[in-house]
């Protein structure tokens, strides 16, 4: 019998960071996303291949139930032995998802390419929540860690406040008469999201009460901005507030200073996607500077 499940990938717009303190997050679910495909296996064994986008096989395993029920030391952190933590995870909060079960084989398949920071992993950890029937947001917590803004994308199909408290999720109304001028533009490099949150706990100052209020006022201020002028200048705002907590350069300082129009990181900052707020279509100045993969709102956002 086959089982299919699907999760939507992800953009973090407002609150990066700052989130893991308790500050608002706001995100937009994609209109990319990964399905997982379960069908009956042998031999109490997961026979696993991953496909990306374009169906190319970029990994294949195979996992005994042994080895992700009792899970061995890892030493070396590799895309298998994540696997075999998350499904051990899985187990240990619902053993009876492999009861009667003689094996697996297991296909998922990616709609976007894996470099883009879309949520390749947290899209696998919530389709491994539903298969297993278990809470998405404690086994991201217990596996792969982060804020899990990504997994309240996942199980949304509309924007989302997210607060990392008792994972809150609150569905919201963003569909701006302007939507037409917000762009996501790849930066030709993957972010590591556990290296960049790693250095905002080291770095965070004493004033974090203050910041995430401030935080929280931007946020509201970016999502119901009624004209472009409004939501540009609060993203901007966002970008300062944070580039001051992070003692880091603003995307736009550091690579794009000509540009004429507001540019914002999404998510951990110096990599993957950010947006873009311009009155004309930027593609030609990207393109000019060497980017080449630069999408409408339209296009990403579902």
């Amino acid at each position: 019998m086959k089982k299919t499940f699907y999760s939507n990938g992800k953009l973090f717009i407002a609150g990066e960071y700052l989130v893991l303190d308790g500050a608002d997050a706001f995100a937009l679910p994609t209109k990319f996303g990964q399905d997982l495909v379960i069908e009956n296996g042998n031999n109490t064994e997961i026979e696993w291949k991953s496909y990306d986008y374009d169906k190319h096989l970029w990994f294949e395993e195979t996992i005994s139930f042994d080895e992700f029920v009792n899970r061995p030391e890892i030493k070396v952190e590799t895309v298998k032995s994540t696997l075999i933590d998350i499904l051990h995870e899985a187990y240990i909060l619902n053993p009876k998802f492999i009861d009667n079960s003689n094996g697996f084989k297991i296909n998922t398949h990616l709609s976007f390419p894996r470099n883009w920071g879309l949520g390749t992993s947290s899209t696998l950890i919530n389709n491994i929540a539903q298969w297993a029937e278990v809470n998405a947001f404690t086994l991201l917590n217990n596996s792969f860690g982060g804020s899990g803004y990504d997994i309240a994308c996942a199980q949304n199909n509309t924007p989302v406040i997210y607060q990392i408290k008792n994972n809150i999720v609150k569905p919201v109304e963003f569909n701006p008469d302007y939507k037409d001028h917000i762009y996501f533009v790849y930066l030709n490099k993957k972010q590591n999201s556990k290296s960049a949150i790693y250095a905002y706990n080291n770095n965070k100052n004493h004033h974090l009460a203050r910041s995430v209020a401030e935080n929280n006022k931007i946020t509201n201020a970016i999502l119901h901005a009624k004209t472009l002028k409004e939501f540009a200048s609060a993203v901007q705002r966002h970008e300062i507030h944070l580039s001051n907590i992070l003692e880091m350069q603003t995307i736009k300082e550091a690579i794009f200073p000509d540009f004429n129009g507001v540019i914002k990181s999404l998510g951990a900052w110096g990599g993957d996607f950010v947006m873009v707020v311009s009155q004309e279509n930027p593609k030609e100045y990207f393109n000019n500077k060497g980017y080449e993969t630069i999408l409408t709102y339209e296009e990403m956002i579902l």
